[in-house]
């Protein structure tokens, strides 16, 4: 089931309204094949996590939870704070209180759970400016 509602958010990203196509890596940045170092950015950088609320009316008889909360950790990445909050703000339009379509499932607006404000990263092996946004998409069976 993670499959379907992550790339159902996948999706919902390489969508993203603007002028020119918003990168997103699912998980790991590309790497540039001429240099072997992570690819340039701007771009969003997704991890997802899932999880079954166990709250007893959303339970059926069959003790599986009926409900599916997916969040996705989603890194807004520029080479400075303006870049990070700009694809961050990109994000926020492709996402924020969607119904995405996930086959054989009823899915509620996708909300917005926490975020922080861009920071430096020098992992990449040069500086980017990296802001994390947390988004929840819930749903049920249709």
């Amino acid at each position: 089931m993670i499959r379907e509602h992550a790339d159902a958010v996948l999706a919902l990203l390489r969508a993203a309204p603007g002028t020119t196509a918003l990168t997103v890596y699912d998980g790991a940045v590309a790497e540039d094949p001429v240099t072997g170092r992570s690819k340039p950015p701007p771009y969003a950088l997704v991890y997802f996590a899932d999880a079954d609320p166990e709250e007893p009316d959303s339970r059926p008889l069959s003790a599986r939870p009926a409900r599916y909360v997916l969040r996705a950790y989603v890194h807004s990445v520029g080479l400075t704070a303006t870049a990070s909050r700009s694809v961050a703000e990109r994000v926020r339009a492709a996402l924020l209180n969607v119904r995405p379509t996930v086959a054989g499932r009823q899915c509620w607006p996708i909300r917005r759970e926490d975020g922080q404000p861009p920071q430096r990263d020098d992992s990449t092996g040069s500086p980017v400016m990296d802001r994390v946004d947390v988004y929840r998409l819930e749903s049920e069976p249709a």
